[in-house]
């Protein structure tokens, strides 16, 4: 059994928002003490990305076990537990459904408090599980395959949207070149394998900048300006080099990720980013935040892999500062698939 101290806040913490099933322990907000992740990618590649309906049943079947194995791995037990913390949105309705229905059912059953947290709100919260010094404010850029976001983190919880895209996510991007250059899914993490053996300046893709808000992202026409090189080599009959074109493509996305971000943390006079979700896994945008960042003077944080992709225990993370500041919810809690940060 884990040693607790009567102080000890534990979150359990869910996670079903796409086709990750995850459960979590967190001790105080910081400590993770199991993070149980079932992946569903196996079952969606065939399809070329997730299937919606397949998740949602994928979660029903595997949620107990994996609530199960957390409790488990943690060495604690339901009456160990102060709260339980659940993702209710963003994400797929019926992926979500699953995880708010399991954590309104244990919190009623066991007679604990139910705290409902924003997805987006856990990715950056990911960022305190290994940096036990971060504390806000700071810059968070997060960038997954359905977000793609520039964050000021002003509190624990309190946020201000700086910059957002206007189309594509650059996650979505990441997947639609992908299956264009015949990589097939998941995108982001075999275009961050191929570009290591291609040359990121064979060609030039374009920078998108938003007139209206420097901070916007916009990626839709860079995807059709891939779309468009690969046609016209078609037309030509000339042949396509995969790995330049992966490289060359990341590249783009990751100047404008890079520059849009630390314009950002200059003008709001942070000397802290970070990055999370997906797309911050990806090795050619950590190294350049990494060179960057210490070139300006800037304080470079980042979770592992294993915390950037979707999983539990940022939500328990997320879930503690929200308990903490007195968040509770009802058993009337639903899936918003939509729900704005």
């Amino acid at each position: 059994m884990e040693q607790l101290n009567n102080s000890d806040v534990l979150i359990l913490a869910i996670e079903s928002s796409c086709d990750e099933t995850a459960a979590s322990v967190v001790k105080n907000g910081r400590e993770v003490l199991s993070n149980v992740i079932y992946t569903q990618i196996a079952l969606h590649t065939k399809y070329g990305g997730v299937v919606p309906e397949i998740a949602s049943r994928k979660h029903i079947e595997k949620i107990n076990q994996v609530i199960e194995q957390a409790l488990q791995d943690a060495g604690v037990t339901l009456q160990d537990i102060t709260a339980i913390a659940v993702t209710y949105g963003p994400g797929l309705v019926g992926a979500l459904l699953v995880g708010v229905a399991e954590a309104k059912a244990i919190s009623f059953a066991a007679g604990i408090p139910l705290v409902g947290v924003h997805h987006i709100s856990g990715h950056i919260s990911a960022n305190y599980i290994e940096h036990k010094e971060l504390e806000p404010p700071f810059v968070c850029l997060v960038a997954s395959g359905g977000h793609s976001h520039l964050v000021l983190v002003k509190d624990y919880g309190e946020y201000d949207i700086i910059g957002r895209t206007r189309d594509d996510a650059a996650g979505e991007a990441f997947d639609k070149v992908a299956r264009a250059i015949g990589l097939g899914y998941p995108g982001g993490p075999k275009i961050d394998q191929v570009s290591k053996e291609g040359n990121p300046e064979a060609i030039l893709f374009p920078r998108a900048k938003v007139a209206e808000n420097e901070y916007d992202f916009s990626f839709s026409g860079l995807k059709s300006a891939v779309l468009n090189y690969l046609n016209s080599c078609q037309m030509r009959g000339e042949p396509v080099n995969q790995a330049d074109v992966a490289a060359s493509f990341q590249k783009a996305v990751v100047d404008v990720l890079v520059e849009h971000s630390l314009h950002a943390v200059k003008v709001y006079g942070c000397n802290k980013f970070a990055i999370a979700g997906g797309v911050a896994s990806n090795s050619s945008l950590r190294a350049a935040f990494e060179r960057e960042c210490a070139n300006r003077g800037i304080e470079f944080y980042h979770p592992s892999p294993v915390f950037c992709t979707d999983n539990a225990a940022m939500i328990g993370v997320a879930g503690y500062y929200e308990f903490q500041k007195g968040v509770r919810h009802g058993y009337d809690l639903n899936a918003v698939p939509n729900l704005k940060l």
